[in-house]
């Protein structure tokens, strides 16, 4: 059985992190060159992590599946990092940002774990902005900032629409720095596929070499997970095509528990779906709900072109329905805005399942030059891809998942139920409850690398001075043959099924019964189907060439087998999770006007699903979520 413990100090929160801080073991500067910790990716997470740890003295093992670490998905963010700086003078504090990301997370994430992160968050800007970062910045040099869903402030720093591209190259010329001065080992195409256990502490991880098909180990006193989430799991979403969630798979089956993995996140800004031969679908940042508008016709059969409607014929339904926030409510809201327009018959395009955002106002009182300079990259990737200008008529758009608020459960440490094992960034539940703000995912990352695990992993690792494993050690031989026996089986099956069809599919179930809204009925129907499909890749999946190779379908194949088994716990976790909540949106439980209905009494919880064996179905756990400093209310941004 798991034990629970949160870590969480006592006091008052606006104290805990500082009191924490303040008691935890530490692990002197001369004796931090003889641990070894293993850090699995290089997102802004894993490379701010694994910088700041070697920069401390520890010697650092990175890995990644990439050739460089600039390739990590964090390139993809666009439109901004939230940090309470109150540059604007608008009532921003620090206050104000942790209830913004409680509201918004639909009181189901930890105050204390939120308050850090907006405690964090001004240390991150100073330090990007020494790296170099280019913020943009006002006429008189101040760094400039906007606003995104959710929030009555302007918060967000930006590079126009590029943010996350830069903040990588910040955090990775930091980590090249510790490479070269040789206190971080970079392991790329190279890809974690189990976690080893020693006495019931992470110990090391098997890894397999991309390039030749070799089976490795390497042994450390701790193992940091910054792999990201599993939204691929849906096939069509946001994520870069490689993104899975293997690693974080691999040590929920070796006893870290996984948290709320139904909390999924649906981007409201994305290019709609326009066929089945789609691999990924493209983000366009809710940045630009600050200037455009978001609109349909008023008319269902309308076949004017949009910018031959007028405005007395438009349907500006986040304005009318949410008037205090209008187009910036939070993304939850906004999808499922987006969905009900489109169900009801008024969406636009050849699917009819896609809404318009539109840039003329803005233009027309701004001129294009200035909305060039804040979106002109977005403008021109929607332009490359649909080969329809912006500036000359409205974006078509459509949500889209996006990010994943479930992941490993963590403690005040980062620390995962399994010792020694912690997990950063989107890999963990903690800061976001049942909805991510817009810019917050940035902000959670740089905060986890730069400034919590560094200060918090030295807890963990301080018992284990001179506790040194090699990867003789039996454990190692014994996981590597589990890996091997597990490429072999599925090597051998040699049947007719491609793990991209089968991915498709379990795609399809996920997104019609586990998307924007669920239901009983649904949810047992894609449990069946997941099974069915589970047994038909066990049975039927066909990978051509060989294990001891280059093979990206054998890749694609352990990942999909993985997917299948997180989307059978999604799920599950959806139908016990009988409430709605945030982006948890369950059809039983709607006002009249399809709100959510939270359950407080039954659900104010973290559920944490802790791995039994194959045949054995996952034990839930719970963790109460306790309120100090806000109590839950109905969310409302009308």
């Amino acid at each position: 059985m798991i034990q629970f413990e949160s870590k969480i100090p006592d006091g008052p929160l606006e104290d805990k992190w500082e009191n924490h801080l303040e008691h935890v073991r530490l692990v002197g500067p001369r004796n931090r060159p003889s641990y070894d910790i293993i850090v699995v990716g290089t997102g802004l997470a894993g490379a701010s992590a694994a910088s700041s740890l070697a920069a401390q003295g520890y010697r650092v093992h990175v890995f990644i599946y990439h050739d460089t670490p600039r390739r990590a998905h964090s390139i993809a963010a666009q439109g901004g990092i939230n940090a309470c700086k109150n540059y604007r003078e608008d009532g921003d504090s620090v206050y104000r940002l942790f209830y913004d990301t409680q509201k918004g997370g639909d009181f189901r994430a930890r105050e204390a774990n939120v308050y850090r992160l907006a405690q964090t968050s001004t240390s991150i800007i100073d330090q990007c902005v020494a790296q170099g970062v280019p913020f943009a910045r006002e006429y008189g040099g101040m760094l400039a900032n906007r606003s995104f869903g959710g929030v009555l402030v302007e918060r967000t720093f930006y590079c126009r629409g590029q943010t996350g591209q830069q903040l990588l190259l910040g955090a990775y010329q930091a980590l090249e720095k510790e490479i070269e001065m040789g206190r971080v080992i970079l392991y790329n195409r190279s890809e974690m596929l189990d976690l080893v256990k020693i006495d019931g502490r992470a110990r090391g991880i098997i890894y397999r070499d991309m390039v030749n098909g070799e089976i490795r180990s390497i042994a450390g006193e701790a193992v940091v997970l910054a792999t990201g989430g599993y939204g691929a799991a849906y096939f069509n979403s946001t994520n870069a095509i490689n993104s899975n969630g293997t690693a974080i798979w691999r040590a929920h089956r070796r006893g870290a528990a996984f948290a709320n993995p139904s909390f999924v996140q649906i981007h409201p800004t994305c290019i709609p779906v326009s066929g089945d031969y789609q691999s990924k679908l493209t983000l366009m940042s809710e940045s630009l709900r600050n200037d455009g508008r978001v609109w349909v016709p008023r008319d269902k059969n309308e076949t004017r072109a949009a910018e031959d409607i007028p405005d007395s014929e438009r349907y500006y339904y986040l304005e009318e329905r949410y008037p205090t926030f209008g187009n910036l409510v939070p993304r939850d809201v906004a999808s499922r805005a987006a969905k009900v327009v489109c169900d009801e018959g008024y969406g636009i395009g050849q699917t009819g399942y896609s809404v318009y955002l539109d840039f003329r106002d803005a233009i027309n009182q701004q001129g294009a030059d200035k909305i060039g300079e804040k979106y002109g990259n977005l403008f021109d990737m929607y332009e490359e891809i649909t080969g329809e200008s912006p500036y000359q008529q409205p974006f078509r758009i459509y949500p889209a998942v996006h990010y994943c608020m479930g992941g490993l459960w963590v403690d005040y440490n980062l620390e995962t139920t399994i010792p020694g094992l912690y997990a950063v960034g989107e890999a963990n539940f903690s800061d976001h409850g049942a909805n991510r703000l817009g810019a917050s995912s940035l902000m959670q990352c740089l905060a986890d690398g730069y400034f919590i695990l560094p200060q918090t992993i030295g807890d963990g690792l301080q018992p284990m001075f001179r506790d040194k494993v090699d990867i003789s050690h039996p454990e190692f031989a014994k996981t590597e043959a589990e890996v091997r026996d597990r490429i072999q089986r599925v090597m051998s099956i040699q049947g007719d099924s491609t793990p991209l069809s089968i991915h498709k599919r379990l795609g399809k179930q996920l997104w019609n019964e586990c998307g924007m809204s669920r239901n009983e009925s649904g949810l047992r129907g894609a449990i069946a189907e997941i099974d069915r499909l589970s047994e038909e890749f066990w049975t039927n999946v066909s990978i051509p060439g060989d294990a001891d190779d280059v093979n990206p379908t054998l890749e694609r194949a352990m990942r999909v087998a993985d997917f299948l088994e997180i989307g059978s716990l999604m799920c599950r976790d959806a139908l016990t999770r009988d409430e709605s909540c945030g982006c948890h949106f369950r059809e039983e439980h709607q006002s009249e006007d399809g709100e959510v209905i939270r359950n407080d009494e039954d659900f104010s919880h973290v559920a944490a699903w802790e791995w039994q064996d194959e045949d054995t179905e996952q034990v839930r756990h719970r963790e109460q979520l306790v309120y100090e400093a806000v109590q839950p209310a109905t969310r409302s941004y009308k």
